[in-house]
């Protein structure tokens, strides 16, 4: 490893200021792969696996645009759902509800009004029984629990960031396809895309994954140091399968995700059409938020340099996507910064700082 290349020397500052225990660069520029490098333990621990390229990261909000917003985009291009029909006609039992008259377009921007987070799952037992019907029920539970809140449509002209309007879009996809988010993401999306180390748990991953998982946090809910168990609370109460979080997978094959993003925004074959990629990468009026995807506001973690075309998504236990269509660029970044606690912080001023030295590092000019 050559500590004298930019990208390295600011990796390994990340690992001696402890942003993260270790963690996998991904980075492709015009269709070619620039950076592949992993680096550092897989934890804290002192006799800690090193991480490698096929080390499997617990992937957090990104499940977000991989999997909800990616599987929406399907549906409508399908013609299977509209951004601007209200979510009262997809779920009939929130036809009565505030929520039944906001649109998909609006909850896939945040601009529903819903708020950000609440601890649904401290009403629930950590111990989710396998058998289908079982989550179906947890499910009607979260979403009667979601209908309860209040709807604050002032905020809508700007953006509430809603790890709940996500739940409500993950039930969406899951009542109008008749199947689980796994099995439509991996039949529609992961398996199309050669993206199979890519699953909503890592019971679903092909092979022997001992070894190659990164823990997260230990959890007083569960009891437990996570290690292939998803961090979130929220998607465990969910039996692990949830349109805010939930997937877990590797960088290159979360590389396999953006690349047809990207190729069908530049008009390449894909899987989805560019008229509705560039219209879910888009930023609304008065929010830098888009469909599903996020875009560079001022201070980004994006850094300085990417630009305003460009979209991404973080990931909360430290994972990041951010895709430059202009200069063709992707950058995927995931850790456990999580680990061993959510309180390291550290990662917001880690995250520009590595996007600026991507860029410059790599001479990628416009």
């Amino acid at each position: 490893m050559d500590q004298t290349d930019p990208i390295t020397r600011v990796l390994g500052e990340g690992i001696q200021a402890g942003v993260f225990p270790g963690a996998v660069l991904f980075v492709r520029h015009k269709g070619q792969i620039r950076v592949h490098q992993a680096i550092g333990q897989i934890s804290s621990s002192s006799n800690s696996p090193l991480v490698h390229l096929h080390t499997i990261y617990d992937l957090a909000s990104l499940t977000k645009p991989l999997v909800t917003g990616s599987s929406i985009l399907l549906l409508v291009q399908e013609g299977r759902l509209s951004l601007s029909q209200t979510l009262a006609t997809i779920l009939a039992e929130i036809k009565c509800s505030p929520l039944g008259q906001i649109s998909l377009k609006d909850v896939l921007s945040h601009q529903s009004g819903l708020p950000a987070w609440r601890p649904f799952y401290q009403s629930f037992s950590p111990v989710i029984p396998s058998e289908p019907e079982f989550r179906q029920q947890r499910m009607q539970a979260v979403l009667e629990m979601i209908l309860k809140e209040p709807i604050d449509r002032a905020s809508s002209s700007t953006s509430v960031y809603s790890d709940l309007g996500y739940m409500v879009l993950g039930f969406i996809v899951e009542r109008v396809t008749g199947q689980s988010l796994a099995d439509i993401s991996r039949e529609r999306i992961f398996h199309p895309l050669q993206a199979d180390d890519l699953a909503f748990g890592v019971h679903d991953l092909n092979g022997d994954v001992s070894g190659r998982i990164a823990p997260t946090e230990e959890d007083p809910w569960r009891g437990r140091v996570l290690q292939g168990e998803v961090h979130d609370e929220n998607a465990g109460a969910l039996g692990g399968i949830a349109g805010h979080a939930g997937l877990f997978g590797t960088a290159q094959a979360v590389g396999q995700i953006t690349k047809a993003w990207l190729d069908s925004f530049l008009g390449k074959p894909s899987i989805f059409r560019q008229e509705f990629v560039r219209q879910f990468v888009n930023a609304q009026p008065g929010t830098s938020w888009a469909l599903g995807w996020d875009t560079p506001s001022h201070p980004s973690s994006s850094g300085q340099w990417f630009s305003p075309q460009s979209f991404g998504h973080l990931g909360f236990t430290g994972t990041s996507i951010w895709i430059d269509p202009i200069r063709e660029l992707e950058v995927i970044f995931l850790s456990n910064r999580v680990h061993p606690t959510r309180d390291n912080q550290a990662i917001k001023a880690f995250r520009p700082q590595l996007h600026d030295v991507v860029i410059q590092g790599l001479s990628v000019s416009l």
